[in-house]
């Protein structure tokens, strides 16, 4: 049977049978090993290559920390890594802090939103004429700043009520251009985006995306809500500042189970804690009881472990399941 349908698929032009096609070219570890359970269903995964993640949230919710430690695992692989940054904020020293190579970081600042995306067409077309096979791992920082051509030629504040149609709009047919090159190109593509508030809602959720419309997350293949509150902060005994802890969610995923959610912290000198709120994702999935209050176990309650503990031996576990 499968000779058969092998030999119908010849006669087709570009048709294969669904098992010699592979939905991801490669995964990029995201710096924390729960949220590449998160997005992947593999501790030892993480964002994909061959499609477009969505990491979306307000600010100060570490957002532009998780793309950069996207680019630090994909340089681990000896990926090819590029920033389209449209914020014009990325700072280098902060990136290389968290253990990124800028040596090894296609850097560009495109002005408006198409030429952000044209930008990505032309450098992986660029980079594909000299490594026809590496994966690409690509940052967009952010689909919520970037101005279409239009809103830039014309004089300062016209049609401005237009403005937010008119950029859906746009992002929609750059999206839809963009999205089959990354799977034929082995190229991933991580777009930050933000979130704002409308104005004169009454009922529901008057968070809105700010970039992107409906567009993004019909395209998108993970679509990832980071958040993270005042009390969220970090400080030390003398309060000074020294990271924050927060949730993500990936509110769409077409790898693994979506809805699900893990807690992450971030350290200003050191980035994401790899093994932070492993203990807790065992414990969902009936991996971890807990044998006291505040106390965890991973082996039926005969060694008791704090979570911070524990965390840091089911890393060790991981790493050696993974060597």
């Amino acid at each position: 049977m499968v000779t058969f349908l092998e030999d119908i698929c010849k006669e087709l032009d570009g048709a294969s049978l669904l098992s010699t096609e592979s939905q991801v070219y490669g995964y990029v570890d995201s710096g924390s090993l729960v949220l590449n359970k998160i997005i992947s269903g593999d501790f030892n995964k993480g964002y994909p290559i061959g499609s477009i993640t969505e990491i979306y949230g307000e600010s100060s919710t570490a957002k532009t920390v998780f793309l950069t430690h996207a680019f630090i695992g994909a340089q681990k692989k000896g990926y090819h890594t590029v920033m389209i940054d449209n914020e014009h904020a990325y700072s280098p020293s902060f990136a290389e802090t968290l253990g990124l190579d800028s040596g090894k970081l296609i850097y560009a600042e495109p002005e408006s939103l198409e030429d952000c995306f044209g930008t990505i067409e032309k450098i992986i077309l660029a980079i594909r004429k000299k490594d026809k096979d590496t994966p690409i791992m690509i940052g967009y920082d952010s689909i919520g700043t970037s101005p279409t051509r239009k809103e830039l030629d014309d004089e300062f504040g016209k049609n401005s009520e237009m403005g937010g149609a008119l950029r859906a709009k746009v992002a929609g047919q750059c999206l839809r251009r963009i999205n089959p090159l990354l799977r034929k190109y082995k190229a991933g593509l991580i777009i930050i985006n933000q979130v704002r508030s409308k104005v004169g809602v009454m009922f529901g959720d008057p968070r809105t995306r700010a970039g992107g419309g409906k567009a993004l997350l019909y395209y998108c293949g993970t679509s990832l809500e980071a958040a993270s509150g005042k009390n969220d902060a970090l400080y030390d005994e003398r309060k000074n500042p020294l990271g924050i802890t927060g949730t993500i969610k990936a509110v769409k995923n077409k790898i693994t189970k979506p809805f699900q959610a893990c807690e992450f912290k971030l350290l200003y000198d050191k980035g994401l804690l790899p093994e932070f709120g492993l203990t807790l994702e065992y414990y969902k999935q009936g991996l971890a009881s807990i044998p006291a209050k505040g106390w965890y176990s991973i082996d039926g309650g005969k060694t008791k472990s704090r979570s911070a503990d524990l965390d840091r031996k089911i890393k060790e576990n991981l790493d050696e399941e993974n060597a």
